[in-house]
């Protein structure tokens, strides 16, 4: 029976070429002695940008596994579905994101809200959690707001589990998500969530709540570092706290979206996870993408005038390609390259490779290359030439995810 294990790594691939070159990297954190389980994630926006099909992921992750040799568990993550968006996943999918995110806020009825207050009425009170310095405090008020914003989106969250166990027989894992809101979620909230959870029945293996700070996408998290420690340390707490107090998975963990790049976190969150002993679940996707750019670059000059009129293209198209990005990028215009500013693939991809101690890295420059992954998806030469400058990028994506993540998040 396959097991999430204490570690995963969210290893999504836009075009589904680089399943091999991830799972070297996975390879790699594991001789360090530390495992980290596989799981390939792609959403249903991901799938219709590329004109790709659930399936393809499954049939990347067996391609790569095979090539390589690989003997343990690994999984394929439904990533953001909801009952809309669910079916075409099913067959090929052991780990589904259930994204609630739309429902918070939503009035529940009143008999959901009664039979829940039965179940919660012992919290309506003062109580500890060990490790939060302050008394967790739920009063009638707090109470009524809570479920006011999160109950229905709970129910939610049940009705699209039940309706993925209707449908398949073998297990599969299961993380909520409540992280694409506006404010982050109190210890006190990520608890009262959890209970709802544990109301509807849902045994959630991860769940990814909404951290303090900007996670944009593609380059480093942007907040107070202190603050996130202690929202960080607080959610661990909570989880550790539940588990004991509900009937939750061993397996709970927190999720982290839009993990990649996130760089000035990663030292604390592994001081954290280790100081707790807990797991931790971390999403990337657009980040491999960025990489086969670079390797693009690399790879001669048919490749580099490609890659370069691709973002001559995004320029153009800029208004297009940020439009669902809104609330994750933080592009200064002013501060993007010209068109065919680039004497060379070198210039080009020291511009875009995340290495801030570059004076010649731009994040600007790599937030919106980071969008752009659908002008490639578009192109038939793109496809041509990702399989041409194979060794190039392979090369990109393992050192990316080892070295810049991997090693950072979970080694010793």
């Amino acid at each position: 029976m396959a097991e999430l294990g204490r570690f995963s790594f969210g290893t999504g691939d836009r075009f589904g070429k680089e399943g091999k070159a991830q799972l070297n990297a996975i390879l790699k954190i594991q001789e360090d002695g530390i495992p980290v389980t596989p799981v390939w994630n792609k959403s249903n926006r991901e799938h219709e940008t590329v004109n790709t099909k659930p399936k393809s992921v499954l049939e990347e992750a067996k391609n790569a596994i095979k090539a390589l040799n690989f003997t343990q568990d690994y999984f394929i993550d439904a990533d953001h579905i909801d009952r809309d968006t669910v079916d075409p996943f099913l067959e090929n999918s052991n780990f589904f994101t259930i994204d609630v995110a739309k429902f918070i806020g939503e009035q529940s009825i009143s008999e959901d809200i009664v039979g829940f207050k039965k179940f919660f009425q012992q919290y309506l009170s003062s109580f500890n959690i060990e490790g939060i310095d302050a008394k967790i405090d739920i009063s009638e008020a707090d109470f009524k707001e809570m479920t006011k914003t999160f109950l229905f989106a709970m129910k939610k969250a049940s009705e699209v589990y039940f309706y993925i166990k209707s449908k398949k027989e073998e297990r599969f894992f299961t993380e909520v998500s409540i992280d694409e809101v506006e404010n982050p979620q109190t210890p006190t909230e990520l608890f009262f969530v959890l209970a709802a959870l544990t109301f509807y029945k849902v045994p959630v293996n991860t769940i990814a709540p909404k951290f303090t700070g900007n996670f944009y996408k593609g380059i480093d998290y942007e907040g107070d570092l202190d603050q996130f420690s202690k929202e960080f340390e607080d959610d661990l707490c909570v989880l550790k706290f539940v588990k004991s107090e509900f009937d939750m998975p061993k397996e709970l963990k927190l999720s982290v979206h839009s993990g990649s790049d996130k760089f000035s976190i990663y030292p604390i969150i592994n001081k954290l996870i280790k100081k707790h002993d807990s797991g931790l679940h971390v999403k990337t996707a657009g980040t491999t993408w960025l990489e086969e750019a670079i390797g693009l670059a690399e790879s001669g000059e048919e490749a580099f005038k490609f890659i370069q009129n691709l973002y001559n293209e995004a320029l153009d198209r800029y208004e297009e390609l940020t439009e669902n990005y809104t609330e994750v990028l933080n592009i200064k215009k002013e501060k993007l390259p010209q068109k065919s500013a680039f004497e060379n693939g070198a210039a080009f991809a020291s511009a875009l490779r995340h290495d801030q101690k570059n004076e010649n890295y731009n994040p600007h420059f790599r937030q919106l290359m980071h969008c752009a992954y659908k002008i490639a998806g578009e192109k038939d030469e793109f496809y041509s030439l990702l399989d041409s400058c194979r060794d190039k990028i392979e090369e990109n994506v393992t050192l990316n995810l080892y070295e810049r993540h991997l090693k950072v998040l979970y080694s010793s």
